[in-house]
């Protein structure tokens, strides 16, 4: 627990990729295996469930530290992080735990699961006692389900790559699954994970547990340069870049799983698309987009009809009707259990496109359909076509290499792929409320939410329509926070409403009519462009330009 804790630190406090790479070899060069499971597990995005309820876990910390219950509020409000206000005001620990992280999760943490309360006071305020203030902190966060850590999982594979001596595509690989809650990480499990490649066993041939496992995704670049650079377009495939949820359809062994980018396993919310497993071959993966397409429609609906299909703990029949789901497939990575991903791109899309027109007579055309190839003579032309993005109800352009493989990651070196993205809707916004961050940025307010102005009956009111937190200097986010303080009007929780007087350009990627926002309005990915000094709050766009947009869009 004390490693894993300092490593939690040190990659909490520092921005440098170079640094959290070298924090992370450290740990995990003298971690014990059934520590570094947990620990790669977490790391790479693996979600610890919540044991203890946010309200036992306040009350005993107020009761350990003695303090009122007023005088923890502000502490809160001022900290911004609960575990964090917890690590706090706890008083120094009696004495000290050598246990690792895996005897703390197994033997400890999931196990407080279902504790009664007399019994969950008397271990808690025992564990507590046993750590110091990071060990707590971190412990906290573990307990309350709410751990997240600034390192991406690809530094992650590199770390434990570099630590193997393992090429780190092949580590990739192996880490497909490895945060599926269904499995326990495990020293067996690490072990397998960063085994030598010339150990004599097939450490690579799947589990019969692991059958069902997708392939690492292949991700896209963004082209912040003139196409004309990249040579002829014949020696490119384009197509739409379609927004939806990027997503491996896998049948082997006679059944089928579908897995969303972040690995998570979504089978159970697209029954429909597993039924598609009944027309596939065996030894079938493909990858696509899971799009909102009612059929017989010609294109996609807006990915907001999509998110009754994720958020819904039941899938009535209303809620499979309003929402019908389609995959739309661009990539055939594996045909007859045999990967395809070294064969070139341009080869791939003509299996695809086979295997599409064979099993087209007993499969429902709505249920899979194929990624239509974009066809212009230059790439001016292919402009053009890319202005139209939002009329047909999509971000831009994908431009992929021909003779690409499919690579693991964001990477260049099997292919390039680039996302060729149309410029975001922006308006300019004013800051109407502000919440502390979370992590480095804990005590400072940089949580925003913003309003355009309703001119509505000859009044002119502010309404919300979007919240934003990135896009900002970490300068311009301490000057933003010093405004806030000296403007703020009243205190709701840990929100507090400000005077109006600060303008930002917002930009989004998506807008949609919503009923469930006092705007009117929903929009997708929002983020703060610029702070627009230069204008005054009656400069600010109106909720009649947002709606301009959706008739845009519509038309």
């Amino acid at each position: 627990m004390k490693r894993f804790a300092a490593l939690y630190t040190a990659l909490d406090a520092t921005t440098s990729t170079n640094d959290k790479l070298e924090a992370l070899k450290a740990y995990f060069s003298v971690a014990e295996p059934e520590d570094a499971a947990w620990a790669s597990y977490f790391l790479a995005g693996g979600k610890p469930r919540q044991s203890v309820p946010t309200r036992i876990l306040t009350e005993l910390a107020r009761e350990r530290a003695g303090l009122p219950e007023w005088l923890f509020e502000e502490s809160y409000q001022a900290v911004g992080d609960l575990a964090e206000t917890i690590a706090h005001i706890l008083p120094p620990a009696a004495r000290a735990s050598e246990l690792g992280l895996a005897q703390w999760i197994e033997d400890r943490v999931l196990t407080l699961r279902g504790a009664n309360p007399a019994e969950l006071r008397e271990r808690l305020l025992g564990y507590w006692d046993e750590l110091n203030w990071g060990e707590r902190f971190l412990l906290t966060k573990l307990i309350g389900g709410g751990f997240r850590v600034g390192v991406a999982r690809q530094l992650v594979v590199r770390a434990l790559a570099d630590v193997a001596g393992v090429d780190h595509k092949r580590i990739a690989q192996r880490m497909v699954g490895w945060t599926d809650s269904r499995q326990a990480p495990s020293a067996a499990r690490y072990l397998r994970l960063v085994a030598p490649e010339s150990t004599g066993d097939d450490v690579d041939t799947p589990h019969e547990s692991d059958l069902g496992l997708p392939y690492p995704f292949f991700l896209a670049h963004p082209l912040q340069i003139d196409p004309a650079t990249l040579g002829a377009t014949a020696d490119w495939l384009v197509e739409w870049k379609w927004d939806g949820i990027r997503a491996q359809l896998v049948k082997r062994g006679g059944r089928v799983w579908l897995w969303s980018r972040g690995e998570d396993l979504i089978t159970e919310r697209f029954p429909e698309l597993a039924s598609l497993g009944a027309a596939l071959p065996d030894g079938t993966v493909i990858d696509g987009e899971i799009l909102a397409w009612e059929p017989g429609a010609d294109a996609p609906l807006p990915f907001a009809r999509l998110q009754p299909r994720i958020t819904r703990k039941s899938l009535t029949k209303k809620v499979l009707a309003d929402s019908p789901a389609a995959l739309l497939a661009y990539d055939l990575l594996e045909a007859d259990g045999i990967d395809l991903r070294t064969e070139p791109l341009a080869e791939r899309r003509a299996r695809l496109d086979a295997l599409a027109s064979e099993i087209g007579q007993t499969l429902a055309v709505d249920l899979l359909r194929v990624s239509p190839l974009v066809q212009a003579d230059d790439w001016n032309a292919l402009a053009v076509l890319r202005d139209e993005s939002r009329a047909r109800g999509v971000e831009g352009l994908m431009v992929k290499e021909r003779h690409s493989m499919y690579g693991v990651g964001r990477t260049k070196a099997s292919g390039t792929w680039w996302k060729w993205k149309i410029d975001p809707y922006s308006v300019d916004a004013v800051l109407l409320y502000a919440q502390r961050g979370h992590g480095r940025r804990a005590s400072l307010y940089t949580d925003f939410t913003f309003a355009v102005w309703d001119e509505a009956d000859g009044v002119r009111t502010l309404v919300p329509f979007a919240k934003a937190y990135s896009g900002l200097t970490d300068e311009e986010m301490r000057q933003v926070d010093a405004i806030v303080r000296k403007t703020t009007l009243e205190k709701f929780g840990p929100v507090r409403s400000v005077t109006p007087t600060l303008v930002f350009e917002i930009g989004f990627e998506g807008i949609q009519a919503s009923p469930r926002h006092k705007s009117g309005i929903a929009v997708r990915f929002p983020r703060m462009l610029r702070w627009r000094t230069d204008k005054q709050i009656d400069d600010a766009d109106t909720l009649d330009m947002l709606k301009g947009f959706l008739d845009e869009r519509a038309g």
